[in-house]
């Protein structure tokens, strides 16, 4: 019996944010489902070369691009960059105009910066809603000119957070940016929809890095008795929510958001 042909086989996926953590996470389970990948950095230029460094050694094509998101004229840059090698050989089908390529798009790059809603001044309200949601609106603009220029379309996948909906005590910014994350991925779908670009949102919910426990022991306890999963997630959970949403499977679903969090938002609130 022939192995199963791998749910991205073919594509060109642009990651921001992917040298460590959930987009690291991404990248790889991107890669190991037959996509090229496209690592998005903005300074942890080492840590994206192991990151496409791994996935070559398993076969993968990946490079490394270095952005600083919080400028709208780089995210463009960035896609044109990205769509450019993929149409150098980044995978296999019909290639956009002029060669370029480019079939998926996850938004994962941002900050999560604590600062209480009294203190905060509006500079450090711009800085997380730039990095977290103008980002999302620039990279998304620019891969939807690619997308409809190529056979197929394309999706794209915000990285939100269920803090969209219920924000923790010194993240106004940042539950607020990813409140609009959500809102923008609907009305993208409404209107990259006819150009066949699909537009979805992911929203995790606590996901383990390296000494969190440590860092937030408290946290992390109250977490694991809240989840009925009964554990934190991990970045490829995160990861496997972005491949199906990129994939074959999901051609009929646009606009959603879909919850990653190991049902702690079905828990009752009161």
């Amino acid at each position: 019996m022939n192995p199963p042909t791998p749910l991205l086989a073919g594509q060109v996926a642009l990651v921001t944010g992917a040298s460590g953590g959930i987009g690291r996470g991404i990248a790889l389970r991107f890669a190991e489902e037959g996509a090229a990948v496209a690592v998005h950095c903005r300074t942890a230029v080492g840590a994206a070369r192991d990151v496409a460094a791994r996935i070559r050694e398993r076969g993968g094509r990946a490079t490394v691009l270095r952005a600083d998101l919080t400028d709208e004229d780089a995210c463009r840059d960035l896609v044109a960059e990205a769509a450019d090698w993929g149409g150098g050989g980044g995978g296999q089908g019909p290639q956009g105009r002029h060669g370029r390529r480019l079939t998926a798009l996850v938004n994962n790059a941002g900050v999560q910066p604590l600062r209480e809603l009294p203190g905060m001044t509006a500079a450090e309200w711009r800085a997380v809603v730039d990095a977290n949601l103008t980002s999302v609106f620039a990279c998304t603009q620019a891969a939807a000119e690619v997308m409809r220029a190529q056979d197929g379309g394309g999706t794209v996948t915000h990285i939100a957070s269920i803090e969209a909906g219920a924000p923790a005590p010194a993240h106004a910014h940042y539950g607020a940016s990813k409140a609009a994350v959500v809102a923008h991925a609907r009305a993208a779908a409404l209107e990259y929809g006819p150009w066949g670009v699909r537009v979805n949102t992911v929203s995790p919910g606590l996901v383990d890095r390296e000494g969190l426990a440590r860092d937030w022991p408290d946290g992390v306890r109250r977490w694991r008795e809240a989840a009925p999963t009964g554990r934190l997630g991990r970045p490829e959970d995160v990861g496997d929510a972005c491949v199906f949403l990129a994939s074959r499977l999901a051609s009929w679903i646009t606009g959603h958001d879909l919850v990653v969090d190991g049902g702690v938002t079905a828990r009752p609130s009161w």
